[in-house]
């Protein structure tokens, strides 16, 4: 079974009934193209806390609630799947969550990942931690028969979330970012921290999303034999754009920086790829960190020796 994957960008922003325009806009694209499922970055439908907006303090759930209602609509009547970015709502004082949520090809939600490795200080005073409360579980579903999971933006530091989903049989990582709207004075602290004389050793890259994030999905991707899936927003300054990685770590397919776009990739289980680590990588998971059959030799207990 083959799934068709419409990777999704656009300049997200605090207008939720922009935001909704454009995902319905590239929902109705990626249907027309052919696609089983569009796939959203981190924060799509309701702007991104701290960066596309200061804070929660006023922010009209109930628009965000009926936007959605209108997605889930439109889902059903598309018959497409939607892996979609957005916040979620706590209770009693508690910060929301930041969340992607699956909908299914009917309509309805089938499940909702929250972000669990959350940016900021432990006190939560900075960062995401400042606007939003970690979650604490995983996501898996099933398109078409192929084994989905889900990740979200600073995720990607954290190499355990991919091994677990690997672990529990995920072909496909929907991993949502949301590595955008970089203000002229935020881009010039970046850049000065990494330092100008640098730029020419990471392939032109002046950001540390640009210099780290596609190069960690390759090597996810390689190092677990996953296809991935990776959204961001176009919101200038974007630091990279939408792009798909197979198997093997080699990337498929890239959008345009700063530029909305759909770009539609196909998984195909049945297709081979190179895979160095497939012989070893089931025993690895299983705590077993070394390829073919330790020896016994004095000579290779003594680790001071000549």
């Amino acid at each position: 079974m083959k799934l068709r994957i419409a990777t999704c960008q656009f300049p997200v922003s605090d207008d939720i009934a922009r935001n909704t325009r454009y995902v319905m806009r590239q929902m109705r694209q990626a249907r027309k193209n052919g696609a089983d499922v569009a796939h959203f970055c981190e924060c799509a439908l309701s702007g991104y806390a701290g960066t596309d907006f200061e804070d929660f303090d006023g922010f009209d759930w109930g628009l965000l609630e009926a936007s959605t209602r209108r997605i889930l609509d439109l889902a059903r009547e598309l018959r497409l799947w939607i892996v979609l970015g957005s916040s979620h709502r706590l209770t009693r004082g508690h910060k929301p969550h930041n969340s992607v949520y699956v909908i299914d090809d009917r309509g309805a939600i089938r499940d909702r990942y929250d972000k669990r490795f959350c940016g900021g200080d432990p006190a939560g005073r900075t960062g995401d931690l400042a606007h939003y409360s970690p979650g604490d579980h995983e996501c898996l579903f099933e398109i078409r028969g192929i084994r989905c999971g889900v990740l979200i933006c600073y995720d990607y530091r954290f190499p355990e979330l991919q091994r677990e989903y690997k672990r529990r049989g995920v072909d496909v990582l929907f991993h949502s970012f949301h590595a955008a709207h970089f203000d002229p004075a935020r881009l010039a602290l970046v850049q000065a921290a990494i330092g100008p004389e640098n730029f020419r050793f990471n392939h032109g890259g002046t950001t540390y999303p640009e210099i780290t994030m596609p190069p960690t999905m390759q090597a996810a991707a390689a190092a677990n034999h996953l296809w991935i899936s990776c959204s961001n927003s176009s919101a200038r300054e974007s630091c990279w754009p939408a792009f798909f990685v197979r198997p093997d770590g080699v990337i498929t397919g890239r959008l345009n920086r700063n530029r909305s776009g759909i770009l539609l990739s196909r998984v195909d289980p049945k297709q081979t790829f190179y895979d160095s680590t497939v012989a070893w990588r089931d025993r690895a998971m299983r705590g077993v960190l070394h390829s073919g059959r330790v020896v016994r030799d004095p000579r290779s207990t003594r680790r001071t020796d000549f």
